[in-house]
């Protein structure tokens, strides 16, 4: 005989009202600013805003999908899809990820041949727009930064905001340097030093998106000390396979199969397990309790036996 029992944290009740509230507001004032730094790039003649204009566009557009995502997590769970519509938030970051990848390649390559073939800048337009471009940005990322840690495609609108305000920043240091000293290379070199930080940004964005959808154990959940713990309950002989998994941000699961013999000692066991489960970090706990017969691959290398 085998007992199975399931239980969650109700993790589908959270509101999402006030990150959609943040997303709209950032995307409003990112979409005024990215047609100001666009116009300015273009009278001025400055790689860095007009870098920072196509950089604000793909913020327009990851603000805009992860305006989305915000609110489809939103509508209850129906049919197939037994968890809802939480992982549209893990690919809206996986898109996010993408796009500042190709922001990050565009620049390096317009950088490149303005070093090969300089233009003319003027620096006076540069620097009015690069700083209002700035305080746009300040403005975008104060309404994020309340909500940058509840999920990971929050956390990927607001560093495409983090990575703009550089660029804002570094368009004001070009026209300083070029103003003062003349050389005009400080443009296209200051919009590669902030490819760089674009590339940091956008692979960190996008390991964490990938570990998501190939269901990893979440970094905070050390999988050693999960079984070690399930093991020592009282009752229970050993444990195998155990999986743990991120369903979304803040939305961890694990399954698991545990052999209890003395059926007296089944639901104390469940109920311990489950808390010291929940101990990790984890709201939806599946556990299957087992006799030692019905102990299906119980030697397979996922077997964790009792000390």
């Amino acid at each position: 005989m085998a007992v199975q029992a399931s239980y969650h944290d109700g993790h589908e009740g959270h509101s999402h009202g006030g990150s959609v509230r943040a997303l709209s507001w950032a995307l409003g004032v990112t979409l005024v600013f990215m047609a100001v730094e666009a116009v300015g790039g273009l009278v001025s003649g400055s790689l860095a805003l007009l870098a920072d204009a196509a950089h604000m566009l793909m913020d327009a557009a990851a603000l805009a999908l992860a305006l989305f995502a915000a609110w489809i997590v939103r509508r209850p769970r129906a049919g197939a899809r037994t968890y809802g519509w939480y992982r549209v938030e893990i690919l809206a970051a996986l898109v996010n990820g993408a796009l500042l990848l190709a922001v990050t390649a565009g620049i390096v390559v317009e950088a490149a041949h303005r070093l090969m073939a300089p233009v003319t800048i003027r620096t006076d337009v540069m620097l009015v727009v690069a700083s209002l471009g700035t305080l746009a940005n300040i403005a975008a990322a104060a309404i994020l930064h309340g909500s940058r840690d509840e999920n990971l495609n929050l956390r990927g609108a607001y560093l495409h905001v983090l990575s703009d305000l550089l660029g804002s920043l570094a368009a004001i240091a070009a026209a300083l340097v070029i103003r003062l000293t003349g050389w005009v290379a400080a443009d296209p070199l200051l919009s590669m030093a902030l490819s760089v930080l674009l590339l940091v940004s956008s692979v960190r964005l996008l390991w964490q998106a990938v570990d998501v959808l190939l269901e990893a154990a979440p970094r905070h959940v050390d999988m050693g000390a999960l079984q070690e713990a399930v093991a020592g309950v009282p009752g229970v002989e050993r444990v195998h396979d155990v999986h743990v998994w991120t369903v979304a941000s803040g939305l961890v699961a694990m399954s698991g199969h545990a052999v209890v013999t003395d059926l007296a000692r089944q639901q104390p066991a469940l109920e311990e397990i489950t808390r010291r489960v929940r101990g990790f970090g984890i709201g939806h706990v599946t556990v299957q309790l087992e006799k030692e017969g019905d102990c299906v691959g119980c030697d397979t290398p996922t077997t964790f036996p009792l000390a």
